[in-house]
């Protein structure tokens, strides 16, 4: 059974494959055709966090694939009326795909081992595997071959980040981080890096220029996540020097393309100017979060088949 827990259970080649299947949905999308290529297929979903894109995106797109997908809320009763065994068990002799938006990570993980259909993680707080998907794919749809091109991320070392850091050794893209000390990846998640993805090109710094200087694509996001809200004073001390702004953008490649998974705090790491400009992309990756999961959906239940 294939699950999406995070990116590194994914070869090169089935991102290249679940990219394809998104790019010709997406292109029959556009010119009106909702191609139902799942039938009768039944998605769940389990969300501990609140969501706007995660939810709709996997729910629409179920729709336009031709299946049905449920938002279960709390009266399910997910981790408190039953064992975790138990839950996992009988959902998935239900369903055919779960997606769980969880706290932590360590939920999505033990749920899996449970569930004898595919597991998709929709966010914990150490992976973001759909959003990497979709940012990998705006940037293929904008700059054509991802091999070779540099991404910047600037600001927190968080889950976001560390599905990037999996996606771009995947597609062979360099990764330049700047991100203060106290908010880089910990050691342990960086020796899971070199045995997941050893090829990583990855460049730590705490000088935002050096790390867009060469940079197809400059990424942000939110400084104080869900669940930080008492770090808040501290964090805007510690990013004060690592905001997106115009004069940080120009440093980048010429035409260099700004993303932000969204929500944004505006005026914190990004400015209106950036996120409102012509290099902005954001909403279009936010769109794309609904291809790029329908090319997984796509591709997970072909291979449940």
């Amino acid at each position: 059974m294939r699950h999406l827990i995070t990116l590194a259970e994914l070869s090169s080649a089935e991102i290249e494959r679940i990219f394809s299947i998104a790019e010709d949905l997406k292109a029959k999308f556009e010119k009106g055709l909702r191609e139902p290529i799942l039938p009768g297929r039944v998605l769940a979903m389990l969300f501990e966090k609140p969501s706007l894109r995660t939810r709709v995106s996997f729910e629409a797109g179920m729709a336009h694939l031709g299946g049905t997908a449920m938002f279960l809320g709390q009266e399910v009763g997910f981790g408190k009326r039953e064992s975790m065994a138990d839950f996992g068990r009988v959902l998935s002799e239900m369903v055919d795909v779960i997606v769980v938006r969880a706290k932590k990570h360590q939920t999505v993980v033990d749920l899996a081992g449970y569930c004898s259909c595919s597991v998709i993680n929709g966010l914990t707080d150490q992976a973001h595997p759909c959003q990497t998907m979709a940012d990998l794919f705006t940037i293929r749809e904008l700059v054509g071959k991802l091999e070779g091109h540099t991404m910047a991320w600037v600001g927190d070392g968080n889950n976001v980040a560390r599905s990037l850091a999996i996606g771009c050794a995947k597609v062979g893209m360099k990764l330049v981080m700047a991100t203060p000390e106290g908010y880089r990846f910990d050691d342990a998640f960086l020796t899971r890096l070199k045995h997941d993805v050893p090829n990583l090109d990855l460049t730590v710094t705490d000088d935002p220029v050096r790390a867009v200087r060469d940079a197809v694509a400059v990424y942000t996001d939110v400084w104080i996540s869900m669940g930080q809200e008492a770090e808040e004073a501290r964090r805007k001390r510690d990013f004060a020097d690592y905001q997106v702004n115009a004069a940080l953008m120009s440093h980048a490649q010429k035409g260099a393309i700004f993303l932000h998974c969204l929500p944004a705090r505006r005026g914190e790491e990004v400015t209106d100017e950036v996120i409102d400009g012509p290099q902005s992309f954001v909403v279009q990756q936010a769109g794309n979060r609904m291809h790029a999961q329908k090319g997984i959906l796509a591709w997970l239940l072909a291979a449940q088949s």
